[in-house]
C-alpha cells in the first residue's frame, strides 16, 4: 500500500485500520517466519522508551536484572500439571541439534517459571536468602495460530519478573505492588487508563493461585489485557523443591510470584490513541516529541542557509531542555508530504519554519491531538514546547478516560448484558460458575475481564445469568477482548 493512500477509517473497519497503520507508520514489517514480525527502528524506539522507563521503576522498587537461557528441557514443564496443560499447545520444541536427535527435546521459552524454579532451588537455602527479586528482558515464543502485529505474535519481546518470598503475605504484597507499577506506567507514561482487577479462576495464568490484571479499552470498545501479575503460592516451589530453613530452623516452601509486560502495550498505545490520520503518541514514550520541518525552495541556497541556521539553533535549544527533537531536512520531499508522514507517525508537536517565519521571528507549532496551529515567537519556542508536552500528555489521557467512561455500562439482566456488551465495558453481577462464564462467552463473545479491585458492590445482588448469589464482592466487568 502506498504511503500516500488514505488509511481505512476506524468506523469502517477497525481491524483494517490497525493493519494499515502498523505498516504505514513504519512500526513493523513482515517476517519470512509465520506469525513473527520485524520491529522496525521507529517501532523499536517506542519499545526502548517503554523498556527504559519500566526498568527504572523496577530497579527503584528493589529488583535486579538477570538472564536465563532461551532453551528449556521439556521435562521441566511436566513437573507442574496446570502449567504444562496451559502451555503445551503453544510450545515450540527443538528435537535436533548438531546433526543429531537430542536425548531430551528442548522447548523454546514460552515463559520462564520452570527453569527459574530449577535455579531458585539451588540459590535458596535459608530465610536469609530471601526475598529474591529478579527480572529479565527477553523474547519468548508461543506458537499462535492467528497472529496480529504486537497483539498476538508467535515471538514477542517482554520482561518477566520472578520473585521468591518467605511467606504468603510477602508474596501477595509483591504481586499487588507490581500490578500497581504496571498501572502507574500505563496511565502516567502511556496515557492509557486501566482497570485494576483479579482474573476469575478460569482466566488465571497456568499454575497461578491468583492473577491480577490491568485492562484497557481500545477505540473499538474492546478490552486489551496490558499487564499481569501472578501469585503462584507454593505450586512451583513444590514442583522444583524451592525449600529453605525458616526462622524456626524448619523446612518451608518459598512462595513465588511472576509478572509480565510486553510489546503488546505498543498495540494498546496504537488502539487507545490513534485516529483516522494515524498514530497519536504520548510524549513520554514518543520516539520524537517534536519534529522541525524546514521550508524553502530547493534552488534557493540563501533561504536554505537562513532557515537551517535557525532550525539547528532551535533543535539544540529543545534538546537542552530534554525534548526529543527531530529535524526533517530530507531532500526531494515536499513539506506537505513530510507533514502527512509525521502526522501518521503520531509525533506530538510539529514545528514549521520557512524564510518568512524567520524574518518575522516566529514559527508555526501544530498540535497532533487537537490539530491546532499557532504562531510562536522563536525566542519563546523552546520553553513553549517543553511546557506543551505535559499538557498534551494530560489531554491524551483525559480523552481516553472520557471515552472509556462514555462506553462503560451496568447491566441488571442478561438481556441488558447481551445488548450493552456490543458497546463497551459492562459491570454485572456474576455467580462465579465457570460453566456460566463459558456459556456467556459462547453467546455474547464476551468474557469476564476481571473482578475489579474498585467498582460497584455486588452485595445483595444476583447473577445476571444464573440468578444465583454473587460469587464476588464486586460486580465483574464483561467485555469483548483481543
Amino acid at each position: 500500500m502506498a504511503k500516500t493512500q488514505a488509511l481505512t477509517p476506524q468506523s469502517e473497519d477497525f481491524s483494517a485500520w490497525y493493519n494499515d497503520i502498523v505498516y504505514r507508520a513504519d512500526l513493523v514489517d513482515q517476517s519470512p517466519v509465520r506469525g513473527s514480525f520485524v520491529i522496525r527502528p521507529y517501532g523499536y524506539a517506542l519499545w526502548e522508551h517503554i523498556q527504559s522507563d519500566l526498568d527504572a521503576m523496577f530497579k527503584a522498587s528493589g529488583h535486579e536484572n538477570l538472564y536465563f537461557p532461551l532453551l528449556i528441557p521439556v521435562s521441566f514443564f511436566e513437573r507442574e500439571a496446570q502449567h504444562v496443560e496451559g502451555f503445551s499447545p503453544e510450545l515450540a520444541v527443538v528435537t535436533h541439534a548438531g546433526g543429531k536427535e537430542l536425548e531430551e527435546p528442548l522447548a523454546i521459552r514460552p515463559t520462564s517459571e520452570t527453569i527459574i524454579g530449577e535455579l531458585y532451588s539451588k540459590w535458596v537455602q535459608s530465610y536469609r536468602d530471601l526475598p529474591l527479586l529478579y527480572n529479565q528482558w527477553c523474547n519468548v515464543v508461543r506458537w499462535e495460530m492467528r497472529t496480529r502485529p504486537f497483539l498476538r505474535t508467535s515471538e514477542f519481546l517482554w520482561q518477566e519478573g520472578h520473585t521468591a518470598h518467605a511467606s504468603a503475605e510477602e508474596a501477595l504484597e509483591e504481586t499487588r505492588r507490581m500490578l500497581a507499577i504496571y498501572a502507574t506506567f500505563a496511565e502516567e507514561y502511556g496515557a492509557v487508563p486501566v482497570v485494576r482487577g483479579e482474573k476469575t479462576e478460569g482466566e488465571r495464568f497456568a499454575g497461578a493461585r491468583m492473577t491480577l490484571t490491568i485492562e484497557a479499552m481500545m477505540r473499538d470498545m474492546r478490552a486489551l489485557q496490558t499487564g499481569t501479575s501472578h501469585y503462584m503460592g507454593e505450586n512451583f516451589s513444590r514442583a522444583f523443591d524451592i525449600t529453605f530453613n525458616d526462622v524456626n530452623n524448619e523446612q518451608a516452601y518459598a512462595h513465588t510470584t511472576s509478572w509480565g509486560f510486553s510489546t503488546r502495550f505498543i498495540g494498546a498505545l496504537i488502539m487507545t490513541h490513534g485516529d483516522d490520520r494515524g498514530l497519536v503518541l504520548p510524549p513520554r514514550l514518543a520516539p520524537h516529541q517534536a519534529v522541525i520541518v524546514p521550508i524553502f525552495r530547493a534552488n534557493d541556497a540563501d533561504a536554505r542557509e537562513l532557515v537551517m541556521a535557525e532550525v539547528r539553533h532551535l533543535a539544540d535549544a529543545l534538546r537542552a531542555l530534554g525534548v526529543r527533537a527531530k529535524v526533517d531536512d530530507r531532500e526531494g520531499m515536499s513539506p506537505g508530504w513530510k507533514f502527512n508522514e509525521w502526522e501518521r507517525k503520531g509525533v506530538p508537536l510539529r514545528i514549521e519554519l520557512g524564510p518568512r517565519d524567520v524574518g518575522q521571528g516566529t514559527a508555526i507549532v501544530v498540535d497532533r491531538l487537537s490539530g491546532e496551529k499557532r504562531s510562536v515567537r522563536l525566542e519563546a519556542l523552546p520553553d513553549t514546547v517543553a511546557e506543551e508536552l505535559p499538557k498534551f500528555q494530560a489531554a491524551l489521557y483525559e480523552r481516553a478516560r472520557a471515552f472509556r467512561e462514555e462506553h462503560t455500562f451496568e447491566a441488571h439482566s442478561y438481556e441488558e448484558l447481551k445488548e450493552m456488551v456490543e458497546h463497551g465495558f459492562v459491570y454485572a453481577t456474576h455467580c462465579g460458575d465457570p460453566e456460566s462464564e463459558r456459556i456467556i462467552q459462547e453467546e455474547t463473545k464476551a468474557t469476564v475481564r476481571c473482578i475489579p479491585l474498585e467498582g460497584p458492590s455486588a452485595e445483595g445482588t444476583t447473577c445476571v445469568h444464573t440468578g444465583r448469589e454473587s460469587g464476588y464482592a464486586r460486580k465483574v466487568i464483561f467485555a469483548r477482548a483481543y
